[in-house]
């Protein structure tokens, strides 16, 4: 084993935000590095991800991942190096993808570190397009949304890591046509001329989101992905064709809200439309890892799939990572790239 340093740094929630997360709801904080327990490894951590469900990790309630502990670490996606192993299959100078985030060092059990190869893509991109947000997209479109062969398709937040990746699938397999919302002209722009969206709109600033979509979606949309929620929702409702499915991956539009926001109001639709609107969450879909894999390896290799990362570098810049995730600041993987 290498010589260890002493200490490292790691982000504690070290208050329960009310709204949007203030500086002083986390704390940068120093902490000893030591060796690894048995079956464990220690990892320098290369990149980690900020994601828009750690918001609701950071309320004090009951839901499908458990709410940080105030004074504790946070955890998320990180990709790093084994700089020490006391575990059997992992070596130092291994490449391991693991869940303990938001810190520069990370005392890993063996069971939960997976290896990957840094020499088929950039470890950065096991954070976004190969790792959780890409199987998302993979999962939530063919899975969820039983997506088919010639279906139009809308994507909320389509600039983003799941987005991005979903009109990009859509597109590969056949859809009829792909239609992206996103947050500036530029983001508009990138979704037609690289990621060969069929259309796309500037929810922020081209009138009501209703609207855009009908004018981009003359015929109807029959697949919404939604990453946002609110008045994309209502949206899509009101121009789905008969038998139209959503699958409800994330409502980043209410994540800092402070009040019960309004229910889609067209909601009676659903029935005269027979729709289908689900929830998702990755997880149930951890059966679809490997054609994922097998998948997307190749359309990255092919050039049909593209993708790009806005990376925050320094792990003090974590939360203003973390608020420009919230603000939409990010096109494509939001990550924090360790010195």
């Amino acid at each position: 084993m290498t010589a260890l340093p002493a200490s490292g740094r790691e982000w504690h929630l070290a208050a329960r935000p009310h709204g949007w997360p203030k500086p002083e709801d986390l704390a940068l904080r120093e902490v000893p590095v030591t060796e690894p327990g048995e079956g464990r490894i220690l990892v320098r951590n290369k990149h980690f991800s900020v994601d828009p469900y750690m918001r609701g990790r950071m309320n004090d309630v009951k839901s499908y991942a458990p709410p940080y502990k105030l004074d504790h670490p946070m955890d998320g996606g990180a990709v790093g190096e084994v700089v020490a192993s006391n575990a059997d299959g992992f070596a130092v100078g291994d490449h391991v993808l693991h869940g303990l985030g938001w810190r520069e060092y990370a005392q890993v059990p063996a069971p939960y570190a997976v290896k990957v190869d840094a020499s088929l893509a950039p470890l950065s991109a096991y954070l976004g397009v190969l790792g959780m947000p890409g199987l998302t997209a993979y999962a939530g479109l063919f899975e969820v949304a039983s997506f088919k062969e010639g279906d139009t398709v809308f994507v909320s937040g389509a600039a983003g890591a799941v987005g991005s990746q979903v009109g990009q699938l859509a597109r590969i397999k056949g859809a009829s046509r792909v239609i992206g919302s996103a947050g500036s002209d530029d983001k508009v722009k990138l979704l037609v001329e690289e990621y060969g969206f069929d259309a796309a709109f500037n929810y922020k600033s081209g009138g009501s989101v209703k609207e855009q979509l009908k004018k981009a979606a003359p015929d109807g949309i029959d697949v919404y992905f939604d990453n946002v929620g609110g008045e994309h929702l209502e949206a899509a409702i009101s121009s789905f064709n008969l038998h139209g499915r959503a699958t409800i991956c994330g409502m980043i539009s209410l994540y800092n809200s402070t009040e019960a926001a309004p229910a889609p109001r067209n909601l009676a639709q659903v029935i005269g439309k027979r729709l289908r609107l689900q929830g998702m969450l990755v997880g149930d879909h951890q059966a679809l890892q490997p054609q994922f894999v097998k998948d997307v390896a190749g359309w990255l290799a092919s050039g049909e799939l593209k993708y790009r990362e806005t990376s925050v570098e320094g792990i003090e810049n974590g939360f203003d990572a973390f608020l420009g995730l919230l603000r939409g600041e990010n096109t494509g993987k939001m990550i924090v790239t360790l010195n």
